[in-house]
């Protein structure tokens, strides 16, 4: 079998819609005539290699890795519209949250304070959030403290609890909290979002043929289709699937590259 993965949503508490997807998209991929379909999704392992697997089918990544790690040795299967609101069909942005009773009321009153980010190549946690900071930090250190959670549910947990003062998470990470852990988003405010960019492409190995990735894109569309999984859609509040050009992603490298230019290049 090869290996599949739909590593960043996969909610422990929204697990059972994650297989129960998979099962759909495993079903239409045959039906495409794809074979060596996996029963079940690859959870065990790193994401890198996962993703740079040569037996790798399907996964999902986010556009900093994309556009760098990955560069040239994957191929972008499509990109999932979520029904979120601040998703503009498959681009998204991050939601900026401070703890409830936090007293900030903009992205400038938290000059000095703790952030916390999920991850260092992460472009919802970081790379969205530098260049929404790069034009208030006049090229000087902005935050007090980073400090790196691994995970957007960490860095959520530590605004909730006041142990940071402020993180950027995914809109579609948050609203999917909002679903499986009300309780903990009900402790934090949004107070600003980052520009709007692509969102997290599915993607398959470097060396998959036309042939294949046609295949797999109309297996996602009819998976986007199909009455028995409008279940776990709605769950995972997936829409549709969209195919974005590799180019479309070089959004990401802007948001970089203007940080640098105001003298911001790192999160600090």
């Amino acid at each position: 079998m090869r290996v599949a993965s739909l590593p960043m949503y996969d909610l422990p508490e929204l697990r059972a819609a994650t297989d129960a997807l998979w099962a759909g998209v495993g079903r239409a991929l045959a039906a495409r005539g794809v074979a060596e379909i996996p029963s079940a999704l690859c959870r065990d392992r790193a994401l890198p290699s996962v993703w740079l697997d040569p037996d790798l089918l399907l996964s999902q990544t986010c556009g900093y890795p994309l556009v760098r790690a990955l560069a040239g040795r994957v191929q972008i299967v499509a990109t999932p519209r979520y029904r979120v609101p601040l998703c503009q069909g498959s681009w998204y942005r991050s939601v900026v949250v401070v703890p409830r009773d936090s007293t900030a009321g903009s992205l400038a009153d938290l000059a000095g304070s703790v952030c916390a980010v999920n991850e260092p190549d992460s472009h919802s946690g970081m790379n969205g959030l530098r260049a929404l900071v790069a034009p208030l930090a006049g090229g000087r250190r902005f935050f007090r403290r980073v400090v790196w959670t691994g995970a957007h549910r960490a860095s959520l947990e530590l605004v909730a609890h006041g142990q940071a003062d402020l993180a950027a998470i995914d809109c579609v990470s948050l609203a999917l909290f909002e679903r499986a852990l009300p309780e903990l988003v009900e402790r934090v405010r949004p107070i600003d979002a980052t520009a709007p960019c692509p969102g997290l492409p599915i993607i398959t190995r470097g060396e998959a043929s036309a042939g294949e990735l046609a295949s797999m894109r109309a297996a996602l569309a009819d998976v986007e289709r199909d009455p028995d999984l409008a279940a776990p859609r709605d769950a995972l509040l997936l829409d549709s699937f969209e195919v974005l050009s590799a180019e479309v992603y070089q959004r990401v490298d802007e948001l970089e590259a203007e940080a640098a230019r105001l003298g911001y290049p790192e999160l600090a």
